[in-house]
């Protein structure tokens, strides 16, 4: 990818727009209140910084550029870029701040600051505004809405469960690959996911975590059935199939999930498992983990733990609830939200069943259905400094629609009453400012393993 050429039309013509005296802008990212979740876990920059802004411009790159920018009916600043290249040796003159990876902030926190270190690139920070908020906002709202499912589970299993902890990395599965727009977004997305939970059916993230965060494997999954494989059998020859999957794959400690609903998930669960097959399955020493696939997401897998709990029992533990044989549990994959979570955990906790009878796995409802409105993620320019050193606070504060004031001065953030706040940095006095330079001028200033920010995400629940 060119970098010249990852940015919108307009920004071509702004190096022309500031006033004639500036010598560096400030910018910074934020996710704005007003949006669906009250914080957002910061994730991802480190992996553009990684990708994308490592990448030197070359003298073909402001070839390219120039001639399709100008066809394409706007200046080109030929001059600028071509600095970068013979000046810069085609690194962009940028210095780029950021909180910790794994961070959780309140929405309204500076998460990402930008200044320019050579004012003759004073339009630059802005320029990239197109490819720096992207690569923010997905996967720190990805992050969110992973570790805000991690919530709703983590206390249903507090309530219901004699070890919470244990249990919870693996009880939302990612299912989302198939959903994603591209490879590259499964990645990026199957990786924020990752930071709360360990389960996961997207083999990009693996591959993303490896080659951005320093980890080997960053998640597990299970041998497991679809409908092709079992539908090929024929329904006559149902149990064949189902026995063919424990033959294959059942054994002491393992686990195998099979999707039983191809023809009818009741006979299924009442005739086939738990009859036919639940001498086998008792035996295997391992479990059953039986997906039921489609109908009504908050009532069918609420059926399957009791049907289930009917034919192999099941015990109390500690906390008084129910806990199924361990011969057997429960995936729902079909219509998983965040919302569908804490319904399918509230019918399940009021029929006295524990939480960790059941695990999901979220697909579109995880990668695909978010965009950059879902947390109000948005990048404004926030300083001016002029070419005598001296800093201006600079913003927008629209009358008519106030929710889209931005911050005024160059930004910090420091804890205030156990609690990230931005303040101006001119008024940080003596408190310890928690955005930290991790970029400059083509330089990566930290670099973060995922375990560094899971345990960073964790202590922030």
């Amino acid at each position: 990818m060119n970098l010249i050429l990852n940015s919108d039309s307009y920004k071509y013509s702004h190096f022309a727009q500031y006033p004639p005296e500036t010598a560096a802008i400030s910018a910074y990212v934020e996710a704005r209140p007003g949006g669906k979740h009250d914080h957002v876990l910061f994730f991802g920059l480190q992996m553009f910084l990684k990708d994308y802004l490592s990448r030197r411009i070359t003298m073909n790159d402001v070839d390219e550029a120039e001639a399709m920018i100008t066809a394409h009916g706007l200046p080109f600043h030929r001059e600028g870029f071509e600095k970068i290249v013979t000046r810069h040796n085609g690194h962009l003159p940028l210095l780029i701040e950021a909180l910790p990876e794994g961070m959780i902030a309140p929405v309204g926190t500076p998460l990402v600051q930008v200044r320019n270190t050579d004012p003759d690139f004073f339009w630059l920070p802005t320029f990239i505004e197109t490819a720096l908020l992207r690569a923010v906002w997905y996967p720190s709202t990805v992050a969110t809405v992973s570790h805000g499912a991690r919530q709703i589970i983590s206390a249903s299993l507090e309530r219901t469960c004699d070890t919470p902890d244990e249990v919870l990395p693996f009880r939302l599965h990612d299912f989302g690959a198939r959903g994603a727009t591209s490879a590259e977004q499964a990645g990026i997305g199957g990786v924020a996911h990752l930071v709360s939970f360990m389960g996961t059916d997207t083999v990009s993230a693996l591959v993303y975590a490896r080659r951005f965060y320093h980890e080997q494997m960053a998640g597990f999954s299970i041998p497991a059935a679809e409908h092709s494989t079992m539908t090929s059998w024929g329904e006559d020859r149902e149990t064949e199939a189902y026995r063919n999957m424990l033959k294959q794959f059942a054994g002491p400690g393992k686990l195998v999930a099979v999707v039983s609903d191809s023809y009818d998930l009741y006979r299924a669960v009442k005739n086939i498992w738990g009859e036919e097959l639940k001498a086998e399955v008792e035996a295997s020493g391992g479990t059953l983990v039986v997906r039921p696939d489609s109908g009504d997401a908050s009532r069918v897998p609420v059926d399957t733990v009791e049907m289930l709990g009917e034919i192999f029992g099941f015990s109390l533990n500690a906390k008084g609830y129910k806990v199924l044989n361990p011969a057997v549990r429960v995936i729902q994959g079909d219509g998983i939200t965040p919302e569908t979570i804490r319904v399918i955990l509230g019918r399940l906790e009021d029929r006295g069943w524990s939480a960790e009878n059941i695990a999901f796995g979220m697909g579109a409802g995880l990668l695909q259905k978010v965009n950059r409105d879902t947390l109000r993620f948005a990048m404004k320019a926030n300083a001016r400094q002029d070419d005598d050193g001296v800093w201006h606070g600079i913003n927008k504060n629209p009358k008519t629609d106030p929710g889209k004031a931005s911050k005024r001065y160059r930004q910090a953030v420091v804890v205030e009453k156990g609690c990230p706040l931005g303040v101006a940095l001119k008024d940080i006095g003596d408190r310890e400012n928690l955005m930290q330079p991790v970029w400059r001028d083509g330089e990566l200033l930290v670099d973060w393993t995922l375990t560094q920010i899971r345990e960073r995400a964790a202590s922030s629940d």
